[in-house]
């Protein structure tokens, strides 16, 4: 009897032991480690080289012309143009070579058609006279033509300055002149039935009516080496009281490696 409680007593003893390991046991599930966020970290602009920057200083414009606020007594007609150069250089900011600022110094030329009608330049008037020659003798074409000295200046923003030969850039600024000359030019004189009564040119010079220095916004967008512009002339064409108050004004193409 006393040996087989003493079994049982065991038996009671090993079962409760494992009982007790087995729930002792947990199990613990082991999630996969999240991959770290990866930020693409921020250029640092001004470690940029400008290696393959184009070396290009030269700057062509090509636009179209006219005068802003003329009075009904002038009439332009035709295709008025304009051509400048410039010689520039380039100027990139060291903490960000996206930024630049560009100088130089050029040649501005503006062609102003007039129809039926002589600019009197050089005549011997009070104030500049815009004479209306439609009902009488005329030139079949005829035209004012300025040049300037000019010197613009620009804050510049390329999207890729490593490759401006291709990226997209834009300028804004001024420029100012100085006035070379003032000329007007006729061709062929016609009667007014348009019939031709002199085959010639008449050219006439004079800076006389015209403000000398010129200040004029500037704005210009380019893919690349080609790309538009405008420009604004701020002050008046003609002096103040030698005739009306127009301002120069000019958009077009372009064509400049910076």
């Amino acid at each position: 009897m006393m040996k087989h409680f003493v079994t049982a007593i065991a038996l009671l003893a090993t079962t409760a032991a494992f009982a007790q390991k087995k729930d002792s046991v947990t199990t613990t599930i082991v999630k996969p480690a999240t991959p770290a966020a990866t930020n693409p970290a921020k250029k640092d602009w001004s470690k940029v080289t400008l290696g393959r920057r184009a070396n290009d200083h030269f700057m062509f414009q090509l636009g179209y012309d006219n005068w802003a606020q003329t009075p009904d007594s002038i009439h332009i007609q035709g295709f008025n143009r304009s051509a400048n150069f410039y010689f520039m250089f380039d100027f990139p900011f060291k903490t960000d070579p996206r930024f630049s600022v560009g100088a130089g110094l050029g040649i501005g030329t503006s062609n102003i058609f007039f129809h039926q009608q002589r600019v009197q330049i050089a005549a011997n008037n009070p104030s500049l006279a815009f004479t209306d020659e439609s009902q009488t003798d005329h030139f079949k074409k005829f035209k004012l033509v300025t040049a300037y000295l000019e010197a613009p200046i620009e804050l510049r923003f390329a999207l890729d300055p490593e490759n401006t030969n291709s990226s997209w850039k834009f300028a804004a600024g001024a420029k100012i002149g100085l006035m070379l000359s003032a000329h007007t030019k006729g061709k062929t004189r016609q009667n007014s039935f348009g019939q031709t009564i002199g085959n010639y040119t008449e050219k006439e010079s004079s800076k006389q009516y015209f403000n000398t220095s010129k200040l004029a916004l500037t704005a210009r967008i380019s893919k690349g080496p080609v790309g538009v512009f405008g420009q604004y002339q701020v002050n008046t064409l003609i002096k103040t009281n030698y005739g009306p108050a127009v301002f120069p004004y000019s958009f077009g193409i372009m064509l400049s490696g910076l």
